[in-house]
């Protein structure tokens, strides 16, 4: 009876575990922005950058607490006006923070990496730079600029465009 008692646990353990690891597995399959046409993974809003020209355009984030950050969704990123103007001139790639949220361990570090080759330390923070990779030292970042919060989505996009503009080269 006791071997039965131990098999029995043995199982319900394996199911536990299976189960564990198949949510992790589905969750980074499943882990989106909060907002769409947002990218969540540096490497993809890299390739884009790449294939485009354009600059990528990071909102790092407290989605699901930070109130500063919910405002600026409202008041800028989820505007048409917004919506148009980034299909057109940038790739937005969202580097989130939240508290309740689950995050995949495998963008958590890639966010923390950034916040920290950023320096940010208050969201919402928001960079707009190009990319770079070397082979062997990585990703080198040239940064345009930062901005955090603004009302409205015409100050935001005046803000960006003022960035792109004192990078262009001068002919």
């Amino acid at each position: 009876m006791t071997t039965l008692k131990y098999f029995i646990s043995f199982c319900m353990l394996m199911a536990i575990t299976t189960a564990s690891i198949a949510q992790e597995a589905s969750m980074e399959e499943e882990y989106k922005a909060e907002n769409a046409g947002w990218l969540v993974n540096i490497d993809e809003a890299y390739e884009v950058s790449q294939k485009t020209g354009k600059p990528i355009l990071a909102n790092f984030t407290g989605s699901d607490w930070c109130g500063w950050c919910k405002k600026l969704t409202a008041a800028v990123f989820s505007k048409p006006e917004f919506i148009d103007w980034a299909e057109k001139n940038v790739v937005l790639l969202e580097l989130d923070f939240p508290r309740r949220k689950k995050v995949p361990q495998e963008i958590q570090q890639q966010n923390a990496s950034l916040q920290q080759a950023f320096k940010v330390q208050g969201y919402p923070s928001v960079w707009v730079f190009h990319l770079t990779k070397d082979e062997k030292k990585g990703y080198q970042i040239d940064a345009l600029g930062k901005t955090g919060y603004r009302p409205s989505a015409e100050e935001f996009i005046q803000d960006i465009e003022n960035m792109k503009a004192q990078r262009k080269p001068k002919g």
